[in-house]
């Protein structure tokens, strides 16, 4: 059952990409490369890597970032770069399982929160819905855990102030 929790802001690093469903592995194949730079310039991970989605547009296809939380500040090279997830209310729910199922796990938190009335932080734009915070937190490490079935992923959504 979903939740409503408090998050505070929080810097990150990420590359993004506008791609369909069958390119995913192109961004989420960035992650590791992230990683290991911040690494080997000693910037401390401040949390579990994420997909940030920005726009989900008509169709299959959605503007996504592959992100890391820092502590402290960095200035990556292109095409990576800084940004800052938003203060404020989210409702988060945990899923387990492999990320096929993880389009029915969203459509899930969507109907909750229609049936909840709550209003999410996003907006109609020319391309499609703009979302002000909606996160995939990648709380699993595949390389510790090899059997998708048992991966978790905490879908998170920001809330409308």
């Amino acid at each position: 059952m979903p939740s409503v929790v408090d998050l505070p802001a929080q810097r990150y690093v990420a590359e993004r990409a506008t791609l369909g469903i069958a390119e995913f592995p192109r961004i989420a194949d960035r992650l590791p490369p992230l990683i290991g730079t911040l690494a080997g310039q000693g910037i401390a991970l401040a949390g579990a890597p994420f997909f940030r989605y920005r726009v989900i547009h008509p169709g299959t296809r959605f503007t996504v970032e592959a992100g890391v939380p820092i502590a402290g500040d960095f200035a990556p090279a292109e095409p990576a770069f800084a940004d800052e997830l938003p203060a404020g209310k989210y409702v988060l729910d945990t899923y387990v399982g492999a990320p096929d199922g993880l389009a029915a796990a969203t459509a899930s938190v969507l109907a909750w929160g229609a049936e909840q009335g709550v209003t999410w932080d996003r907006t109609e734009g020319p391309d499609g819905e703009e979302w002000g915070c909606r996160l995939e937190v990648l709380r699993t490490n595949p390389l510790e855990v090899p059997d998708p079935a048992q991966w978790v992923t905490d879908l998170l959504f920001r809330l409308a102030d």
